[in-house]
């Protein structure tokens, strides 16, 4: 039922038209259908995937060709370079950055790119030992219990506490009350009081993250190097002097070349966070003073108004988290011709991520690339997982064309080239499109390399596969129409139901073939476009359906303006428990909403028919079949399907489309394009029958 078209690969290997042009890349294109057919062969190197390198002993120009000639022959035309231990050039010292310009060099021979991985193991922060040794001043802090003492019956105690004491606050054993302790002029005041307490002092303090340092001799993770402090933003300037700066000055003319940009790994606060001058700014941001509240923020079961003021404060330092950190070194990167990608922590575990980083969707407003972290047994055939849409959405949501994933470190079972293709395709059909394959060690070493996907004879192939697929899945307009909220203020207040709601709802609505993009507050409030009952995003892409998990609060701009969507004919679900308070300035003062009956609701735990009739889907199969999942993207004048059987029963559906024209199949592994000649149009949909061997993928694309 296929006829094979006259496309011979040669004809393809032309020039790149202007949309390829040094810098589209970066930006969310709307490519023709011939245009992609043009470059289908061999996209442009810029978009290829990407392995971790790690330098490592005693780099020299033969050990870099080596190493360089044995990737290429797997099909890798990217690499990200990350120092590594035993290197006879110290990290960052002029030895090391010679290296550096010999790679650059040998990469370009090769028409290879490079991305830089900003630091010396991870979290990204430390300047390899830099911030400790030159720095200090700049070092992270955070907020820390500094004493505990046992009181009891009737025993009064004064103390005299150093002035960076920030309060201090009573438990009483054997239940949940608490008391404030009065702290006057340096001395702490607590009176004779019936039955036996536990006092906590608070103070703030220099405090890291523990690291893992190259220039540590240790080699283990602990905090001899401290990160610098993510809330200020000098510190991130002074980091990026030691590092960023410095490969300016060696490799600078390469920039957006032969040099892609720079990868950040894993930035996280393992504590609560502390910058100078954070009572002053958290007064400006929220009105009150939160110094009554910080020592509440140790009690293991905090009260409902002290909930609220810790949710405050966890929404100042994800502001200035997101524009001191991330924010600063994507506006150095665009200003150089350079992209900024990074991940952070715990994408799989969102209410541990608000604790440790703030809000995924802040922390990525401004990067360009966003992106997971794929390790150990996160995304498997027995634990098929959603996480990957956070970046592919942080990407949508704010225009830009991609979305990364670090996948495949310290992975159990170790995976095969089939068990690699498999997790990637899983990624794939959630939005990611660009990989960084983990990990090749240099020859340099002196170790005997072992064995691994990597290495192995059929990896080019998937090379060359998830080249192509992913250049596709970067190019044009992404199409969800569907927004399933984020409640990370909701997780704030110590509601797990709002992450486990988030989840299930998520993998019902991809098993009945309902894509959608995770959004948040930041959108929903100000940065879409509202107009019609449309939320337009910055990628052009629209949202008329918004669902809501279970969540306890909402922000009155995002309120409002979800009022007016659904006034000018969008629809709103909500599926668990409704917000009882709408915050303004903050969410200690938040006013209570006494209903949400402009809405439609539904039981999360059990979605009925009648609520996906309502939803709007641009696929639709004849039967269930939970196990395909499916994107979908527009170009100018086509419209592209990426389908994928995750499991191993074959799939055999009659499939409907959103899309009229003549439709073809597109083979990433071989770069054949074919019709469907069985595919029938009708009004504004294709028909067609769609057949999925066991994990297997098929690229549809409805020409108009």
């Amino acid at each position: 039922m296929m006829k094979k078209l006259s496309l011979a690969l040669g004809l393809f290997i032309t020039p790149y038209p202007l949309l390829f042009a040094q810098g589209a890349w970066q930006k969310i294109t709307l490519p023709t259908y011939e245009t992609m057919a043009r470059s289908f062969n061999e996209p442009p190197h810029p978009y290829a995937q990407t392995l971790t390198w790690g330098l490592e002993g005693h780099i020299t120009r033969e050990t870099i060709q080596h190493d360089l000639d044995a990737i290429y022959q797997q099909g890798i035309r990217c690499v990200s370079m990350e120092g590594g231990y035993g290197m006879t050039e110290p990290y960052l010292s002029p030895g090391y950055f010679h290296n550096v310009q010999m790679i650059v060099e040998e990469l370009k021979n090769r028409n290879m790119h490079l991305w830089i991985i900003d630091e010396g193991k991870y979290p990204s922060g430390f300047a390899g030992g830099l911030i400790s040794q030159k720095s200090p001043e700049l070092r992270m802090q955070g907020i820390t219990i500094a004493q505990r003492i046992h009181v009891t019956d009737n025993q009064p105690l004064q103390l005299q506490v150093p002035p960076q004491t920030l309060g201090a606050i009573a438990m009483k054993e054997g239940s949940h009350e608490s008391k404030p302790i009065t702290i006057s002029n340096g001395q702490l005041q607590w009176p004779a009081t019936a039955g036996n307490w536990n006092l906590l002092i608070v103070d703030h303090r220099y405090k890291t993250s523990v690291t893992r340092s190259i220039n540590n001799a240790a080699h283990g993770k602990d905090t001899l190097h401290s990160l610098i402090d993510y809330l200020d933003p000098a510190a991130t300037r002074k980091f990026m002097e030691y590092t960023h700066e410095q490969y300016k000055k060696y490799i600078g003319q390469e920039f957006g070349k032969t040099v892609l940009g720079f990868r950040g790994d894993e930035p996280e606060y393992g504590f609560i966070p502390w910058t100078p001058n954070m009572l002053q700014i958290f007064r400006q941001k929220k009105n009150y003073d939160i110094t009554p509240y910080i020592p509440s923020f140790f009690l293991p079961q905090p009260g409902v108004e002290q909930q609220k003021a810790f949710a405050d404060y966890l929404d100042v330092w994800s502001d200035l988290f997101r524009d001191n950190f991330f924010k600063v070194q994507a506006d150095w990167c665009r200003e150089n011709g350079l992209e900024y990608f990074v991940h952070v922590n715990h994408e799989d575990m969102l209410m541990k991520l608000a604790r440790s980083e703030g809000d995924f969707f802040k922390d990525m407003r401004y990067v360009h690339i966003p992106g997971v972290d794929a390790i150990w047994h996160q995304i498997w055939y027995d634990n098929i997982a959603d996480f990957p849409k956070l970046a592919s959405s942080a990407a949508h949501m704010y225009g830009r064309p991609r979305s990364f994933s670090e996948s495949f470190a310290a992975y159990t079972p170790a995976p095969t080239v089939d068990d690699a293709r498999w997790v990637v395709n899983e990624q794939l059909v959630r939005g990611i499109n660009l990989f960084e394959y983990m990990f090749w060690p240099s020859s340099a070493s002196g170790r005997q390399r072992h064995n691994s996907y990597l290495t192995d004879t059929t990896f080019p192939a998937l090379s060359t596969y998830s080249n192509r697929a992913s250049w596709l899945l970067a190019n044009g307009i992404p199409a969800a129409t569907v927004g399933l909220y984020c409640p990370t203020e909701t997780m704030w207040l110590g509601n797990k139901m709002a992450d486990s709601s988030l989840r299930v709802i998520g993998k019902n609505l991809l098993e009945h073939q309902v894509d959608f993009d995770y959004v948040d507050n930041q959108g929903l409030a100000t940065d879409f476009t509202l107009s019609n009952g449309t939320f337009t995003n910055l990628s052009g892409q629209q949202y008329t359906t918004i669902l809501f998990p279970s969540t306890n609060v909402i922000s009155q701009k995002a309120l409002t303006r979800l009022k007016a969507f659904v006034k000018g004919g969008g629809k709103v679900f909500f599926l668990g428990e409704t917000p009882a308070i709408v915050s303004d300035s903050n969410i200690l003062n938040a006013k209570t909403l006494p209903d949400v009956k402009w809405a439609s609701a539904d039981n999360w735990q059990q979605l009925s028919p009648s609520f996906y009739q309502q939803l709007p889907q641009d696929v639709r199969f004849h039967k269930p079949a939970p196990a395909v999942k499916y994107l979908h993207r527009k170009w100018k004048n086509a419209d592209l399907y990426f389908f994928f059987n995750e499991g191993k029963e074959l799939q055999i559906v009659n499939a409907t489309v959103t899309g009229s024209g003549k439709a073809y199949y597109w083979d990433a592994t071989n770069a054949t394009i074919t019709a469907a000649t069985d595919a029938r149009s009708n009004g504004n949909a294709t028909n067609l029958p769609l057949t999925l061997n066991s994990y297997q993928t098929t690229f549809l694309i409805i020409q108009h």
